[in-house]
């Protein structure tokens, strides 16, 4: 007992005692997060290129949502770009995400920085228990919305098969259909949904619902470990998605039809 009195606590912002590169990871995350929120922003406002044949970006899925938006007043319109009504249902659910928050805190408040290190604001730090940092209690809200979307996408990547009427394959086809398994696997590996469909039990044994509660719990959990790397990968195939059905419609290059 008496040893746990000689370890080095980090006093001052960066202070450490780790000889490792601990700050490669977040400056990583800091760029990547700062990409995918430029180009993002980028494309809310340009407002154009998002639909080409059957084919529709994920920034500006459910279409009908763009629809209803243009029946507002026509003073608010020119501020609010139509998928800015859309956007922010996903924007939501990630940025209350248990793996974002980590990422965003280290990136950008550097409270903490990274393990062992000295964070900034000294010992003021408080959790998640004030405002606005309060609202990332909203994260299993987020997730029924963010589903709902999810639904939506499925329905675009199965539409994205019909060429004028007619079964066909695209690379577009492929893309959009890539996003939205890897949206599923995000999804589906949220901590929000792993304590829905098992997190809620004191008995995985006790009754036929429990022991099948406890099966779905179990491929969750199994989703929820790599968590990050849904994240990650599904971050990049929505923007890359974007970016795909953008350069088909304004012409940059040709889709290609497989069969």
């Amino acid at each position: 007992m008496e040893a746990t009195k000689d370890v080095v606590k980090p006093e001052g912002f960066g202070v450490t005692a780790r000889r490792d590169a601990w700050w490669i990871e977040p400056m990583l995350v800091a760029i990547g997060f700062g990409l995918f929120i430029v180009y993002a922003t980028f494309r809310v406002f340009e407002n154009n290129y998002y639909e080409w044949g059957p084919y529709l970006s994920p920034f500006f899925s459910p279409k009908f949502m763009l629809d209803l938006v243009k029946m507002l007043p026509a003073a608010i319109i020119p501020y609010v770009p139509p998928a800015a009504f859309i956007l922010w249902i996903p924007a939501g659910f990630r940025a209350t995400c248990y793996y974002y928050r980590k990422a965003y805190y280290r990136a950008y408040f550097a409270d903490p920085p990274g393990c062992s290190v000295g964070h900034f604001g000294g010992e003021k730090y408080c959790g998640e228990t004030s405002f606005p940092f309060i609202l990332q209690n909203l994260h299993r809200y987020f997730f029924y919305l963010a589903t709902i979307v999810l639904a939506f996408l499925w329905y675009d990547a199965i539409i994205a098969f019909n060429f004028d009427g007619h079964f066909g394959v695209g690379v577009g086809s492929l893309v959009l259909v890539a996003n939205v398994m890897l949206l599923s696997l995000y999804s589906f590996g949220c901590h929000a949904w792993r304590h829905l469909v098992g997190g809620r039990l004191d008995c995985f044994s006790c009754s036929a619902t429990s022991k099948q509660s406890f099966k779905i719990w179990e491929r969750v959990t199994k989703l929820n470990e790599h968590h990050m790397f849904w994240a990650w990968c599904s971050l990049f195939s929505v923007g890359f998605a974007d970016f795909y059905v953008r350069s088909v419609a304004s012409g940059l290059f040709t889709d290609i039809r497989l069969f």
